[in-house]
């Protein structure tokens, strides 16, 4: 009964899945070898021995096509292939992925994740403060005239805006980022 359950439990969080070499191969209709050669030219992201990321995989793979299918109008219309546009073609796709790379651990590119986990934690303090207006300022308004009440809840609400303003960057860097050394001089 437990095998039924496991197989039948659905996988909510897929950006840490990780496939065999097989599982990789079929789905990319390639060969196992090919899946370990475009492991060894960085395209796919080996995870441990025998074992690769998948998402991380699959858009690295779908960047590639894309860039290859850019570089087709260069090919020859016999419909022979360039080895050496071929490789450059290649180069240009690893150039192209450790720069994103680069980018990230920089800070200057973010991850989707992370964006969403930090505009989700914000927005979602940013929804508490404002639906604890009412409570907090109700019983201030009893008995006030409406001048009072409309500098009051303006004066709260614009607090709580005020919270929205205060951008962190580091808080949207990734756990690769990598801290840059500034020089002494």
């Amino acid at each position: 009964m437990a095998k039924q359950e496991t197989e039948s439990a659905k996988v909510t969080e897929v950006d840490s899945l990780t496939v065999s070499v097989g599982t990789m191969a079929n789905m990319f209709s390639l060969s196992e070898r090919r899946i370990r050669q475009m492991a060894e030219e960085g395209i796919i992201v080996r995870a441990a021995k025998g074992r690769y990321k998948l998402v991380e995989s699959f858009k690295n793979y779908t960047l590639s096509l894309k860039l290859a299918a850019e570089g087709a109008n260069t090919d020859d219309p016999d419909g022979e292939i360039n080895i050496d546009e071929e490789k450059a073609l290649h180069e240009r796709v690893k150039r192209h992925i450790s720069e994103m790379k680069l980018q990230v651990m920089k800070g200057d590119l973010h991850k989707a994740e992370d964006v969403e986990r930090v505009m989700m934690d914000m927005l979602a303090a940013f929804k508490t403060r404002l639906m604890n207006i009412p409570s907090k300022v109700a019983p201030v308004l009893e008995n006030r005239d409406a001048a009072y009440i409309k500098d009051r809840l303006t004066k709260e609400v614009l607090e709580v805006l005020n919270e929205l303003k205060d951008y962190n960057p580091k808080d949207f860097y990734s756990d690769e980022y990598v801290e840059e050394e500034e020089d002494a001089d």
